[in-house]
This record gives C-alpha cells, structure tokens and sequence, in this order.
C-alpha cells in the first residue's frame, strides 16, 4: 500500500491540491495509524483473491479484505466487477462520511 501511494504521490499532488511537505505530514500521520498485517496472516485468503479479482495486482487486497471481513477503497472501477468483496469509490466513501 505505501509503494502505491509513493508511485502515485505525484498524480495525489496534483489532485488534492497539496504540497509535498502537507502531503508528506498527512501520509505521516496516516501510516502512524495503519495497522501492518503480515501475510502469512492472510496467506489463507490468496487462492480465493487470485480467484475473484479482476487484476491480478490487487489478489493481496483482496485476500486482506477476505481475512478482515472488510470492503476495499478504491477507484479502479474494474474491481467492482466481482461481488465477493465490497468496493468503495472515493466519492463513495465521501457520501458515507457525510452521513457519519
């Protein structure tokens, strides 16, 4: 997950409207937050991910989101094509922050 948002920072940049020394504290701040699931953890999630993911490169989320009973966020829109795992746009997850 960090490698992907440090491949896209500057794609994050642009649309968020920060600068790196705000998006460098808020990432700071986030990742103090992330709790660090080791894979062995959800090792037993993998072949059901690779089964249901339409990209290949996301079968680690899936199998974490499988593991943690949980949605994923994204806005790969591919990834909504299978029903096993709930996916959430950002402008989803804007709506349902509103509503909380």
């Amino acid at each position: 997950m960090f490698e992907e948002i440090e491949k896209h920072k500057k794609e994050i940049l642009q649309k968020s409207g920060l600068s790196d020394s705000e998006f460098d504290l808020f990432f700071s701040i986030v990742s103090s937050r992330i709790n660090l699931l080791p894979k062995n953890e959800f090792k037993d999630f993998v072949k059901k991910a690779i089964k249901i993911t339409p990209d290949k490169n996301d079968t680690e989320y899936f199998a974490l989101a499988l593991k943690l009973n949980c949605a994923v966020w994204t806005n790969d829109k591919k990834l909504k094509e299978q029903k096993e795992v709930k996916v959430y746009s950002t402008e989803e997850v804007i709506i349902l922050l509103k509503d909380f």
